[in-house]
């Protein structure tokens, strides 16, 4: 059986919030990582219990030598023999699924990779990577000045930068990149077709910073480069891919995809229409069919910006050389409604019209790659303020569009699939989400798979099970549930969030309030009297040291003091204000009692 590989990158976790030290309203987090590998090693440990083994080496039927992807799976087979799980099959994780992790190092450069420069490029100069680059080397430096690391004309609220940045960035394109050629190039020709599971035909690219809102230069909604748009060209340039599918479940309308395909299908249409008047052919250019499912009223259509909404909007199929479909989502009474009446009549439509794509542009050839934007905020478990809208689905869809998705792979690209992350912002979300979306790519339709696996009571079981405690780690309670302990031993061979040190914070501005000066009251004596040393740094405000104080009727009463001075004196002094106030403490007289005998003796 094919294996899937699963792509995870440890770089994309420093990408981090760092303009202010409350960071309680930023959803597109590095945590939203660690929630995702708890979906996939839920997902895995629920295939493990419906795959039947695999009897053959994992160095492959003859002694053929393995792929790199089999290496990998190899590696992780070693590591997980190294945890002392409860029995032997239990370490055999590759040879039971399939299922392939890769822990990336891949990173490409931003001003010298052929394929961002292809999107994001400029003819004579790549201005705006130079300058994002530059963006992230000085945010810090910005940040502790009291700046913004993001420059004016682009959104403060959805946009920020650390200097960790581009490291993630490059990662997360560098991973997309390399998901490419492992799908490709296990495609090539196999002189015996019993080596069928050396093949990788899917992957999920676990990265962030998202990037379907990124067009070829204009960030935003969190996004800074295109992953899906790079990893297109890649396989175009590298790999003579020439029909790109790309759908977008996104809760969001990918504007930046969409816009960088229309760039991409006019520059080919034109080149194809002055071949036709006798222009030199050349070598094919990249068409892209762009379709999207997505809530209208949400970010970026949410101001009711017309030109937004209708870019949102389009359907077009042909004319000008464009390919593509939007489809909004729409409210469900329940999830018998949304099989019956949403999912089959509405939003298979998206893989009906990439499917007369396919056909209208010369139909089945092996120059065709499937992507998925794959985003889990249209989940029924995402934050109540993201899908303020009721615009949901259920936590099946991701696993039965998967599926399709596969299956339409299956017809018209030899089965290659490659799903990268978007957005998806709650735990929940995320780890159900990615559960159900990674068991639909392997899925072959066989019996076995459940539902019921992300059903509530079950995610509520898993969260509690992977609950994160401090240094990041999961807890230590051993679940009951067998599916639950593989889950939590899969989990802790994948999780990296725990091992990237924090990014250094904004730091705290200088204040320039001062404590109050705390004067005797003007009823006390005049007597000259010895103050007394201060009891805590709030009190450094009062008498200079080895000086004396005197009471008299002009010393200003607290009541009486400057309006400007800070409350926080009260707050700081607490109990001890008598302490350090210089007032002589009233001594009072030495009683002793003499008792007489006891009235008994």
């Amino acid at each position: 059986m094919p294996r899937t590989g699963v792509f995870l990158q440890k770089s994309c976790l420093q990408h981090r919030y760092i303009r202010t030290r409350d960071s309680s309203h930023i959803v597109e987090r590095p945590e939203r990582l660690r929630a995702v590998s708890v979906g996939l090693a839920a997902a895995v440990a629920r295939l493990e219990e419906i795959t039947p083994h695999i009897s053959q080496s994992a160095t492959g039927a003859g002694g053929t030598k393995p792929t790199s992807t089999e290496k990998d799976a190899d590696d992780l087979t070693k590591a997980l023999g190294k945890l002392q799980l409860s029995t032997t099959s239990r370490s055999e994780i590759i040879a039971q699924t399939p299922v392939a992790f890769v822990h990336s190092e891949a990173s490409v450069n931003l001003l010298n990779h052929p394929a961002v420069k292809f999107v994001h490029g400029d003819i004579e100069r790549d201005i705006y990577l130079e300058s994002l680059k530059l963006w992230t080397e000085d945010s810090q430096d910005k940040v502790n000045k009291g700046q913004s690391e993001i420059p004016e004309g682009f959104s403060q609220g959805d946009l920020y930068l650390c200097p960790g940045s581009l490291n993630a960035i490059q990662g997360a394109l560098g991973t997309v990149c390399e998901a490419v050629d492992a799908v490709l190039e296990s495609f090539q020709p196999l002189s015996d077709s019993s080596n069928d599971e050396r093949l990788t035909k899917q992957a999920f690219v676990a990265i962030r910073p998202p990037g379907h809102h990124c067009g070829e230069d204009t960030p935003s909604g969190f996004c800074f480069v295109n992953n899906v748009a790079v990893g297109a060209a890649h396989a175009h340039l590298k790999h003579n891919i020439n029909r790109v599918v790309i759908f977008d479940i996104d809760l969001h309308h990918g504007n930046g995809t969409q816009a960088i395909a229309w760039g991409i299908n006019e520059d080919t249409y034109r080149k194809q229409l002055e071949a036709d008047q006798g222009a030199p052919a050349g070598n094919p250019g990249l068409q892209i069919y762009y379709g999207s499912i997505h809530d209208i009223l949400s970010y970026p259509c949410e101001d009711g910006k017309a030109e937004l909404i209708q870019a949102a909007s389009v359907s077009i199929h042909g004319p000008h050389g464009q390919h593509i479909e939007n489809i909004h989502l729409e409210p469900y009474a329940s999830e018998q409604d949304f099989w019956d009446r949403l999912y089959p009549t509405q939003y298979l439509r998206l893989l009906k019209k990439a499917g007369e794509f396919i056909e209208n542009t010369g139909g089945p050839r092996d120059d065709t790659l499937v992507f998925i934007s794959c985003g889990f905020d249209a989940c029924e478990h995402e934050y109540p303020s993201m899908s303020r809208h009721q615009r949901k689905v259920p936590t099946s869809f991701y696993h039965r569009f998967a599926r399709d998705a596969k299956a339409f792979a299956e017809r018209y690209a030899r089965g290659r699939v490659i799903s990268v992350l978007e957005g998806g912002y709650s735990d929940r979300a995320l780890s159900s989400g990615a559960m159900a979306h990674l068991i639909g790519l392997v899925d072959t339709g066989a019996a076995g798979v459940d539902e019921k696996w992300w059903s509530l009571e079950n995610l509520t079981t898993l969260e509690a099970a992977t609950k994160k405690r401090r240094g990041g780690r999961p807890s230590q309670t051993i679940p009951p549930a067998p599916w639950l302990a593989r889950t939590v031993e899969i989990f802790a061979s994948i999780d990296s969030s725990h091992s990237v040190p924090a990014a250094p914070r904004a730091p705290i501005p200088p204040s320039s309030r001062t404590l109050r000066e705390r004067k005797p009251p003007s009823s006390m004596s005049t007597t000259t009297v010895k103050s007394s040393p201060p009891t805590s740094p709030g009190n450094t405000g009062g008498a200079k040291s080895g000086a004396h104080a005197k009471t008299n009727q002009a010393a200003p009463s607290a009541a009486t003091t400057s309006g400007s001075e800070s409350d926080l004196t009260d707050v700081s002094s607490g109990g001890n204000s008598e302490k350090g106030s210089g007032v002589t403490q009233k001594k009072l007289p030495r009683v002793i009692l003499k008792l007489g005998p006891s009235p008994n003796t």
